[in-house]
């Protein structure tokens, strides 16, 4: 049996970025156009996206076999499969605001809970670039490390954000704290 998927021009709803219309389909995502916060992707299984209206409803992802279709499934139900981390419980529910210089300019307000959860994601893109920089089979060991280092680096540039997590074992740590490893 074939899973099917929503369409472009299917409306939607989620719970953080409000009302859209999906504008592409990718294999583990949809690309949304929110009427708020302009063009986001949106795993098709985040528990906060509903669809409201289907349109051009097809065929999951068109394959060349049923092993395909098998592992497209299994690829699914485990890469979605992320660490949670959690924040601060101070930080729950809290607003960052950035205030511009002028003070006739209006400040910007982020709710903390988006921004950490680009943080997680950077660390997380990070870790993956690592993986894959250790795995490479045309760069030299000397190459490797350079890159490794100045990952670490960044790694160090990062920490100021460890306020926001609830765990010390999900901080950033440059050069100093991977030294103390």
């Amino acid at each position: 049996m074939e899973e099917l998927t929503a369409g472009k021009g299917s409306r939607v709803q989620h719970a953080r970025y409000g009302p859209g219309v999906i504008i592409g389909v990718k294999y583990a995502q949809y690309v949304v156009t929110f009427m708020d916060q302009g063009i986001i992707e949106v795993d098709k299984t985040d528990p906060l996206f509903e669809i409201l209206h289907i349109e051009n409803q097809s065929i999951e992802l068109e394959t060349v076999s049923s092993v395909e279709t098998s592992l497209l499934k299994i690829l699914r139900l485990w890469g979605g499969l992320t660490e949670v981390v959690p924040l601060g419980e101070r930080w729950e529910g809290g607003v960052m605001t950035l205030q511009p210089k002028d003070p006739s300019l209006k400040p910007k307000e982020i709710p903390i809970e988006a921004f950490f959860h680009k943080i997680v994601m950077v660390r997380d893109r990070l870790r993956v670039l690592e993986q894959q920089i250790n795995s490479h089979k045309q760069l030299s060991d000397e190459d490797k490390i350079n890159m490794q280092q100045y990952i670490t680096r960044i790694y160090g540039s990062l920490t100021t954000f460890n306020v926001l997590f609830k765990q010390k074992e999900h901080w950033f740590t440059g050069e100093k704290g991977a030294k103390e490893d």
